[in-house]
């Protein structure tokens, strides 16, 4: 199954891989500077975008409110491709392991 948005980009990987427990916005984006020690800090205008996009895909659920903030999580088929993307990337990093070998890359 091939999908417009594989393969993920890095803030999309980084929201859904977050919203494998039930978040609103903000707790996203701190989650997501703390997982990627610092290296990711998204702007409220690029988090709410992707959780749109990936809301209107089926990749993510609101699941309830706090106050006014809507709390996120994955739904199953995001868990699939979450799991498709970590079969990619793993295939990807096999590529390097065989390369050490072989000196010509």
């Amino acid at each position: 199954m091939k999908h417009s948005l594989l393969p993920l980009s890095e803030t999309m990987h980084y929201i859904l891989l977050a919203l494998r427990e039930p978040l609103h916005g903000y707790a996203v984006m701190q989650k997501i500077e703390k997982i990627s020690n610092g290296t990711v800090i998204l702007a409220a205008g690029t988090l709410y975008g992707a959780i749109e996009n990936l809301h209107k895909h089926g990749w993510i659920e609101a699941v309830g409110n706090s106050g006014r903030r809507k709390i996120y999580q994955i739904t199953p088929e995001g868990i699939s491709i979450l799991e498709m993307e970590r079969e990619r990337l793993l295939h990807i990093l096999s590529l390097y392991e065989g390369s050490e070998s072989n000196e010509e890359v």
